[in-house]
């Protein structure tokens, strides 16, 4: 069975950092556009970041551009992000989600709170 399992969130400082981590298993993870989104309460799920299958593209959301980082580890089944220099607008339930053609997994979220 395929699973998207997220960790790393948490309640941060405005300014702070959290790395943000999602495992893979149950399918061949190594051809799958990985990508990060995130949600509030009341809004639709927002693209944050991607990174093709094998690392060598990257897509930032305007938002994030320059504070948040992408990346993968296909040997450990992982994708990553790296979030620097956090804002209180980041507050958010963060979701991993891959994609291969029309084939596509979520995991359930990892809850991310900024303070000011």
């Amino acid at each position: 069975e395929a699973q998207l399992v997220e960790s790393g969130g948490g309640l941060v400082q405005s300014g702070g950092s959290l790395r943000l981590s999602c495992a893979a298993s149950g399918f061949t993870f190594g051809i799958y556009v990985m990508s990060w989104y995130r949600q509030t309460p009341g809004n639709e799920r927002e693209l944050v970041a991607d990174i093709s299958s094998t690392g060598g593209t990257t897509n930032y959301a305007d938002s994030v551009k320059g504070r948040f980082t992408i990346s993968r580890d296909n040997a450990k089944n992982a994708a990553y992000l790296q979030m620097n220099s956090l804002k209180p607008e980041d507050t958010a339930v963060y979701l991993c989600y891959a994609k291969f053609y029309r084939t596509e997994y979520w995991g359930k979220g990892t809850l991310v709170t900024v303070s000011s």
